[in-house]
């Protein structure tokens, strides 16, 4: 999977700065579920097996010419899960980021199902218990949102509306508590206001035995920045001689990644060994090389538990001990937890 990032002047409902993602499955393997991705099931039965495959889509623009191809074979995301259990719905959760504003497109297709045959998109999720989703029902001809809270579902709002053999456009705007859908250019329901999820994480969804594809899903949004970056921010431009500086949290499958950086393109990548021992268990390492020390520590909320990882580097001298390293260093990690009382704090 490719994941561009770049700067925008503005956007449909975005002031400006605003960033995209565009997620393209080029980069997976074929047969496998692509990384950065967590699977999740709501209700009844197994996980959803969510796999890169190729399929035929047509071109997202007009063709320039009449030779140009109709169509082409490209990676798209599948669920091809058929369980026939009433309440199964499979999530594949983006483990990324949050998001709060934005606008998202995506392209699905209704391969198959005899219960039902649906696709959707969750967003401003907290968990695989706790989201927004807008989706589409073949079946059902119509295209509905709901909420969940604590798994269980409101009652569902939208209409009746004509879903297309083959791919069809999903279209969904959040600014503050405003959501709006469209499908395939048609309004799928009057503007919503809610106020239950203020931010949250995107991801894939389908019901039951549904088998359905997901193409060409493009993300404008408004960059939220977490008080971890500011912590960062704050930090550096007192500790210039500070080389590198990174914050790390667990993400919802227990690993470490990047939440804040002196190096902002950082923000996101996975952590190691190092950082997971420190969340986990208060653990602080020491490293080393030729021109910089490597110290990891754990950072704590008010009651004294590790809730991240601080990764500092530091200019090394001749001399150099791994206690002296530390020492350096925990003033700085001080310094930061002192304005941290929980680890909700640094995403907010």
């Amino acid at each position: 999977m490719r994941i561009f990032l770049c700067a925008l002047g503005s956007a449909l409902i975005l002031t400006a700065p605003a960033a995209e993602k565009t997620f393209e499955f080029d980069a997976a393997k074929a047969g496998t579920t692509p990384p950065g991705f967590t699977n999740l099931l709501l209700g009844e039965g197994r996980l959803g097996d969510w796999q890169i495959l190729l399929d035929e889509v047509a071109p997202a623009l007009p063709r320039l010419s009449d030779q140009a191809p109709v169509v082409t074979r490209k990676p798209v995301l599948a669920q091809l899960s058929a369980e026939a259990v009433d309440e199964h719905f499979p999530i594949l959760l983006y483990d990324g980021d949050t998001y709060r504003d934005f606008q998202l497109t995506t392209r699905f297709k209704l391969v198959s199902g005899k219960m039902e045959q649906m696709a959707g998109i969750v967003f401003r999720a907290e968990d695989e218990k706790n989201f927004y989703i807008i989706r589409a029902s073949g079946l059902g001809r119509n295209v509905r949102f709901y909420k969940v809270v604590d798994g269980v579902r409101s009652e569902p709002i939208g209409r009746e509306m004509v879903i297309l053999p083959g791919w069809n456009e999903l279209r969904i705007e959040c600014t503050a508590n405003q959501i709006r859908a469209a499908l395939n250019g048609t309004d799928a329901f009057p503007p919503l206001t809610d106020n239950t999820f203020a931010a949250g994480r995107i991801g894939f969804w389908t019901k039951s035995d549904s088998v359905s594809y997901f193409a060409d899903t493009h993300l404008t949004y408004k960059p939220r920045i977490p008080f971890a970056q500011t912590l960062v921010n704050d930090t550096l431009a007192k500790q210039t001689r500070l080389k590198g500086l990174r914050v790390y949290t667990l993400n919802t499958a227990g690993e470490p990644v990047v939440l804040a950086s002196k190096t902002e393109t950082e923000i996101g990548n996975a952590g190691g060994k190092p950082e997971k021992e420190a969340i986990s268990n208060g653990t602080t390492f020491h490293g080393r090389t030729r021109e910089s020390t490597l110290i990891v520590m754990p950072l704590r909320d008010r009651n004294g538990d590790p809730i991240a990882a601080v990764w500092l580097e530091m200019e090394t001298f001749p001399g150099q001990t791994e206690q002296n390293a530390v020492m350096r260093a925990r003033p700085i990690v001080n310094a930061l937890q002192a304005r941290v009382q929980t680890v909700a704090d640094l995403t907010d």
